[in-house]
């Protein structure tokens, strides 16, 4: 079954001076499996081709009324999920098996990034965690780099659940406080 591409207009937060592309990233990780994004922008968007081709789609712009522009995201059929790997990540195929798993897929945002950093604090340094989510992580990221720790993760085969395997970086000096 096809599924209809989630539209998202962006030209009122571009028009106020604002970015949208936290906007747009949070579209894209609630889309359906083989869904796609029709989004309309007031210019035509190509940093945004490279970053959506790396999360697995293909894109199609032309320009309509009023120097707008509308861009089709549609997924690639892909053998295999897309899997995020942290820019720090060390070979995660040998990593240890996690010493901890969470099911965080019934809890809304933000509780399963404050449980998921409490739990990285009382880890030794090179133990994994094992998290499943409801959704990708985007805020999460950014704070586990931050943090040291190396992370990789994808959704599962139904595109349902997001699996993400931390690895718990080294403590610094600054770390209690």
């Amino acid at each position: 079954m096809i599924q209809q591409p989630h539209e998202l207009d962006v030209r009122p937060i571009l028009r106020n001076g604002g970015e949208p592309f936290q906007a747009i990233m949070q579209a894209v990780s609630g889309l359906k499996p083989g869904q796609g994004l029709r989004l309309l922008a007031t210019f035509r968007p190509e940093p945004l081709f490279r970053v959506m081709e790396g999360r697995g789609f293909t894109s199609k712009a032309s320009e309509i009324d009023g120097g707008d522009w509308e861009v089709l995201f549609t997924p690639k059929a892909a053998a295999e999920p897309a899997v995020d790997v942290s820019t720090n990540a060390e070979m995660p195929q040998l990593w240890p098996d996690p010493e901890t798993s969470l099911d965080l897929t019934d809890l809304d945002p933000p509780e399963p990034m404050v449980r998921i950093l409490a739990a990285t604090e009382q880890m030794e340094p090179g133990r994994v965690l094992f998290a499943l989510l409801s959704r990708e992580p985007l805020f999460l990221f950014p704070e586990l780099t931050r943090r040291h720790h190396q992370w990789v993760g994808s959704f599962d085969d139904a595109g349902e659940a997001y699996r993400l395997l931390i690895r718990v970086g080294t403590k610094t000096e600054n770390s209690d406080g």
